[in-house]
């Protein structure tokens, strides 16, 4: 098989990666906490808190039509008071609502969970001991608790994201930032003079309950950070994260106490991921809304994005993706050795809205068939065809079963792919059906049928 520039690329950003990890951890510890992750591809996001029984509403008129719903208090500057005044009447989760969630996850073909335990309003889903503004002082409740009781009961993975901000903390030094949100920025403190070190006394404690109180916790989702207030002088990263692994050696954190180069950042922007991770500060790099256009050769990375435009439930966002565009999103990931978390935004009650519900499923009919071309492959070894995405998998013997996923049937019933080899063999991966495959110098061309199984994408089992 020839090795293209791009395979070329990766192995020397592999032996990067190499170093970098063992600057810290040992590379095989590093790389054994994060076998399972790398092999999930696909996971769900959730954001779901006080703003999701406002539904993207204040006093009775939209916010917007698109954007993030989850950040309604900053975008109407409401103070906690006022806010909670106004969200806490609308969230009223229903009994079993942790369950639907587990059950579309697992329907969709996701391997993990990552849901909010504190969004930035600074409301808390546990049961906490630290404040008095959480689930279990308001709704005599421990949600964190039931969300992971329903995931585990499903085989699923589970994460917390955690925001570091918080708009209800009354210690909360906003003003030490003027890149990071918050509803009264600009504004004095309404509470005179603040502590910065009594916030993070609080951060500290309430971190220490989530990854203490419910069993293990396989990811912590931080979010997020300022290119002028961020790391050890903003949360005192260093200390947060030895608190985490103490108390969870395998947990997997991402990037997001940190806004620096050598984190994986470039700007604020949400494409301002870089791709290059010094694992001291993260195993992921999070691209938000954004795929990568080549990958990043060596470095974890996972691109979280919503179904429509917001993160939070908002009744005035009708700007779904279609299934092909969300099946073919993950794919494209998957092609370029990343992750795929995909979000759903529930409403007040925790029911989802009826168009994810579809599109997890659509997602999920495909990962019934297809899922063997996703789980556990690695990036392509071959720059992305004009006909579609390729992952790929070691097989025994020292053989390779490269997945071509067609999005474009060709025409002329002929697929050309840029690899040589002295063998090929070709099967429909949702029946196996064996297709006709010639290898010749530098392709092999494999005989199609004259339609495409598949309208979103076909997947052919390519071994060579």
């Amino acid at each position: 098989m020839n090795i293209s520039k791009s395979a070329i690329l990766i192995a020397a950003a592999m032996t990067a990666c190499a170093m970098l990890c063992s600057a810290g951890e040992p590379k095989e510890q590093h790389d054994q906490r994060m076998e399972w992750w790398r092999e999930a591809r696909f996971g769900m996001f959730v954001h779901w808190g006080l703003y999701s029984g406002l539904a993207g509403t204040w006093n009775g008129k939209p916010v917007g039509k698109s954007g993030g719903m989850e950040w309604i208090q900053q975008r109407v500057g409401a103070d906690t008071e006022t806010y909670a005044n106004a969200a806490i009447p609308l969230f009223k989760p229903s009994p079993d609502f942790a369950k639907g969630w587990a059950k579309l996850a697992k329907e969709a073909g996701c391997r993990y969970v990552v849901f909010t335990t504190k969004h930035h309003d600074g409301f808390c889903l546990a049961d906490t001991k630290t404040s008095d503004y959480d689930a279990g002082s308001v709704l005599h409740r421990d949600l964190v608790k039931e969300i992971v009781e329903a995931c585990r009961a499903e085989g699923l993975r589970v994460g917390f994201y955690h925001s570091v901000i918080d708009w209800h903390h009354d210690q909360y030094e906003y003003a030490k930032s003027k890149q990071l949100p918050h509803p009264l920025k600009g504004k004095p403190y309404p509470n005179g003079t603040r502590d910065h070190s009594k916030y993070l006394n609080y951060l500290f404690g309430e971190v220490g309950e989530l990854v203490s109180n419910y069993g293990p916790v396989d990811v912590l989702w931080w979010d997020y950070s300022a290119q002028d207030f961020q790391g050890d002088e903003a949360w005192h990263a260093t200390d947060l994260m030895k608190l985490v692994r103490e108390k969870q050696p395998g947990i997997i954190m991402n990037n997001r106490l940190y806004r620096s180069a050598e984190a994986g950042w470039k700007s604020m922007g949400t494409d301002g991921y870089a791709a290059t991770l010094d694992t001291k500060y993260g195993d992921f790099v999070t691209p938000e809304q954004h795929i990568p256009d080549t990958g990043m050769p060596g470095v974890d990375w996972e691109t979280c994005m919503t179904l429509n435009t917001t993160w939070g439930f908002s009744e005035h966002d009708h700007a779904w993706k279609s299934d092909e565009t969300l099946i073919r999103n993950l794919i494209d990931i998957a092609s370029k050795g990343g992750n795929y978390l995909l979000n759903i935004g529930p409403k007040g009650d925790g029911s989802v809205p009826d168009e994810s519900i579809k599109s997890m499923q659509a997602i999920g009919a495909w990962m019934k068939v297809n899922g063997e071309a996703i789980y556990a492959t690695q990036a392509s070894p071959i720059a992305k065809p004009a006909w579609g995405r390729v992952t790929q998998k070691q097989l025994a013997g020292g053989a390779k079963r490269l997945y071509l996923h067609v999005f474009n049937w060709p025409t002329d019933g002929k697929l050309t792919v840029p690899v040589s080899a002295k063998t090929a063999k070709a099967t429909l991966l949702a029946n196996g059906k064996s297709l006709d495959a010639t290898a010749a110098e530098n392709q092999i061309t494999i005989t199609l049928p004259a339609e495409s199984p598949d309208k979103i994408a076909t997947v052919i089992a390519l071994d060579i």
